[in-house]
């Protein structure tokens, strides 16, 4: 109460403001939580149908660009 009569404003209002922002992080969480399963979906999915690489080969790849690059500088 004291903080929102130093900001000069109801608490109300204030209380309003919080359940907007609470409201507004639950939905952002949920509608992530929601993408981030679509994108692990769609990856077992690819990777059922034979699409994915193996970790060494990925690992390889970059070690090999890192080399690269490094001998560059």
């Amino acid at each position: 109460m004291a903080e929102a009569e130093a900001a000069h404003r109801p608490a109300s209002q204030v209380l309003r403001e919080l359940m907007r922002d609470f409201v507004a992080r639950q939905r952002e969480a949920r509608d992530y939580d929601q993408f981030l399963r679509n994108k692990v979906e769609a990856a077992r999915s690819s990777t059922g149908a034979g699409q994915g690489r193996p970790n060494e080969e990925i690992e390889a790849e970059f070690a090999a660009r890192r080399a690269s690059v490094l001998t560059q500088v």
